[in-house]
């Protein structure tokens, strides 16, 4: 009988403790109505010109590559799709540039195999699927464009310029990109950014003031979503702060929050201020020079963690469609 009792009581605590370590109540089967995202390697093709026969080979990506090809011409090569020949033309000048041949090199090295970042991209697709089927899903395209653009985005596709995931110490970045930006010039942070760029232009700001508090918390709103959707990902990388800068972030934060606060910040329409809170910068400003960038965007995401733990039976869409933030900062009862 003793032995019954323990058998009950160690299955009960199994299933405790497997409840009570769920990431969050919206979790998924991915394996089920999942979606599945091939990345389509335009960057390699591109890489693999076949300089003997360029037109050809030219003529090919344009088959290859309809809807995505006319889009990088026009914004990387700044030329009209149509110029076949001076198309043709530049992509040899690329190509053949020693420069671009030893990004180049590094990007296949990096990207030999995609197939961890479409598993990435495929779990946060199926996710925005399952809760928001009404977004519309891009097809994802890699490119190089010799540090020229890094994103290329329409309701339809999403190009990610793979020659800016190269690695924080790649030698190159440090001669034009601030140091601040480097940390998340990574090959890991290339699924969130996708997922999130994804998420940030279906969902646009829809506040009916456009204060710091309405921004802090629409922008938190995505973030909160972001985590759900991509729960194998830490959240310092989701945010996009090294250990250290979450550390801090977590730390300070009823200082940051009364700070802001105390200077009367919150319910500011001034955006230059409000870009000083949201906007990536080696600290926020008007908090202090220790600390990371963007604190509005993470205290945003605080208010909005505490809003839906005191909101459990609300639904994701009833989140993203709530505009009233003064609202949700008060039901939150955010006290850092």
């Amino acid at each position: 009988m003793k032995n019954v009792n323990y058998l009950i009581l160690l299955v009960f605590t199994l299933f405790f403790l497997s409840s009570c370590t769920k990431k969050n109540r919206f979790e998924i089967d991915t394996k089920k109505e999942k979606v599945e995202v091939t990345i389509h390697r335009f960057d390699r093709d591109l890489i693999h010109l076949d300089l003997n026969h360029v037109r050809q080979s030219v003529d090919s990506l344009y088959r290859t590559y309809p809807g995505f090809l006319p889009l990088y011409i026009y914004n990387v090569l700044d030329t009209v799709p149509t110029d076949t020949l001076a198309v043709a033309d530049m992509f040899h000048q690329f190509v053949q540039d020693t420069a671009i041949q030893s990004v180049n090199k590094k990007v296949m090295e990096t990207f030999a195999d995609v197939s961890d970042i479409e598993k990435d991209i495929s779990g946060g697709f199926t996710y925005i699927h399952h809760y928001f089927p009404q977004v519309p899903l891009p097809e994802v395209y890699f490119f190089v464009s010799g540090f020229n653009r890094s994103v290329l985005m329409t309701d339809s596709l999403l190009g990610v310029g793979t020659d800016f995931y190269l690695g924080a110490g790649y030698p190159p970045y440090k001669s034009f990109i601030y140091e601040y930006l480097l940390q998340n010039m990574r090959r890991e942070n290339l699924a969130i950014d996708v997922v999130s760029a994804t998420l940030f232009r279906y969902f646009t700001f829809d506040g009916v003031n456009n204060a710091l508090i309405d921004n802090m918390l629409h922008r938190g709103k995505v973030i909160w979503l972001l985590s759900v959707f991509m729960p194998d990902k830490k959240m310092e990388d989701i945010m996009g702060y090294t250990p250290a800068q979450w550390h801090w972030a977590e730390t300070n934060e009823e200082q940051v929050w009364k700070t802001i606060v105390a200077q009367k910040h919150l319910f500011s329409t001034d955006m230059q201020l409000i870009n000083k809170y949201l906007n990536d910068a080696p600290f926020t400003a008007p908090v202090s020079q220790e600390s990371p960038g963007r604190l509005g965007t993470w205290i945003g995401w605080r208010i909005i963690d505490s809003y839906m733990e005191q909101n459990k039976t609300m639904t994701l869409e009833q989140l993203m469609k709530e505009n009233n933030y003064r609202k949700i900062l008060e039901q939150s009862h955010y006290r850092p």
